[in-house]
């Protein structure tokens, strides 16, 4: 059957499965039109702003808000596993300094399935303790490996700490600023979910071969480290930094549309509008720009915006998440490498959901192509080749 045939009989291609719905989830919502992002119903703008990260992890993995009772009993837990196993550690010591961060997770993420190799996928208790796990250990393995890599003994964690006091603490073992550690638990509630995304649909391919939960995460890790996906916030900084000032940006917008060059942090596969998250980690930025000094490529990112507005906004680019991310990381201290492992931090929490619901009703993924090769071709031998 030839391509024109196979299309005729019905198998349609679509680069990238562009708007191919690959499952029914009930876990996030997103109209791009309007600008709308929910997690279980409920929008972004009032879980930043009124939530935590872990009540939001527990509202994205069992499907409702939890008790006082329920989170507390919640986070005790992940207070309680925060810690990692030694043999991890002494895995990590064999890492190359120069190795990306997002290697080490991946392969970290990975090994948790060595120690807790048991694939009881219909045992609740099971499911929470995986849940709890990978949520309590993953920040500390990205803490430890960056660390580790300056030849420094990783910080243990401190259980008076909550969950994003204590991985900014465990990067500098400084207590963080509390404005400092709200603002980043509120980017890791704004990363923690977005439905059907690259990262997102890896884990739930994954999942669906019944798999432990640790090789979920571990390949959504894999499939996040691109910079066509989490990666882009990292380009995000490099690209400010090369543009250098204000004074350069027109320039630079006018050469790379002319190049058709992708600007790092505009545009989005759903938003064609500014995307919400960008909208809040804006202000984010700037309560922490008011507190602990302005930083210049600040200016540089608002005329960036601002000029791709000008020449853009009619296709609908506008500003994502990966456009002030990077400016909020870094005055938090964070090294521009850390900044996808973080994403990955947040992201767990969104893959563990769809981990649960793709176990509720699996059916291993199994998609067909379209074959563009040829047929009854000859073998050759090697003396004609």
């Amino acid at each position: 059957m030839t391509v024109a045939n196979e299309v005729k009989a019905g198998f349609e291609f679509k680069p990238g499965l562009e708007g191919v719905p690959a499952t029914m989830s009930s876990i996030s919502y997103v109209d791009g039109k309007k600008g709308v992002l929910e997690y279980r119903g409920i929008p972004i703008q009032e879980l930043a702003a009124k939530s935590t990260f872990l009540e939001t992890s527990y509202l994205l993995i069992w499907g409702e808000l939890p008790t006082q009772e329920e989170l507390e009993a919640f986070e005790h837990k992940i207070r309680y596993h925060r810690r990692i196993k030694y043999r991890i550690r002494d895995m990590m010591k064999c890492f190359p300094e120069s190795g990306h961060p997002m290697d080490a997770l991946q392969a970290c993420a990975a090994a948790l399935g060595l120690f807790y190799s048991r694939r009881a996928l219909d045992d609740p208790t099971y499911i929470r303790a995986a849940v709890v796990r990978l949520l309590a250990k993953i920040p500390t393995m990205v803490a430890a490996f960056q660390l580790m890599r300056k030849g420094n003994d990783p910080v243990q964690p401190r259980d008076d700490l909550d969950y994003s006091a204590n991985f900014l603490y465990m990067l500098k073992e400084q207590e963080p600023d509390p404005l400092a550690a709200h603002a980043f638990d509120v980017c890791l509630t704004l990363h923690a979910e977005h439905t059907m995304n690259a990262s997102t649909f890896s884990a739930r391919v994954t999942a669906s071969t019944l798999t432990d939960p640790y090789a979920v995460i571990a390949s959504a890790v894999g499939t996040l480290a691109g910079p066509l996906h989490g990666g882009a916030n990292e380009e995000v900084m490099t690209m400010l930094e090369q543009i250098g000032t204000v004074d350069n940006v027109r320039a630079f917008v006018e050469n790379s549309i002319e190049r058709k060059t992708k600007i790092m942090g505009f545009g989005h596969r759903v938003y064609k509008v500014k995307d919400p998250r960008a909208i809040i980690l804006q202000h984010l930025a700037e309560q922490l720009f008011e507190k602990f000094g302005h930083d210049r490529y600040y200016d540089v990112a608002l005329e960036l915006e601002r000029i791709v507005e000008e020449k853009l906004a009619h296709k609908g680019v506008y500003a994502n998440i990966d456009f002030y991310s990077g400016l909020v990381y870094r005055k938090l201290g964070i090294p521009d490498d850390l900044f996808t492992p973080i994403f990955a931090i947040a992201r767990v929490a969104g893959w563990l959901a769809h981990w649960k619901e793709q176990l509720g009703e699996n059916r291993i993924y199994r998609p067909t192509q379209i074959y563009t090769g040829s047929h009854s071709a000859p073998y050759v031998p090697m003396e004609e080749r």
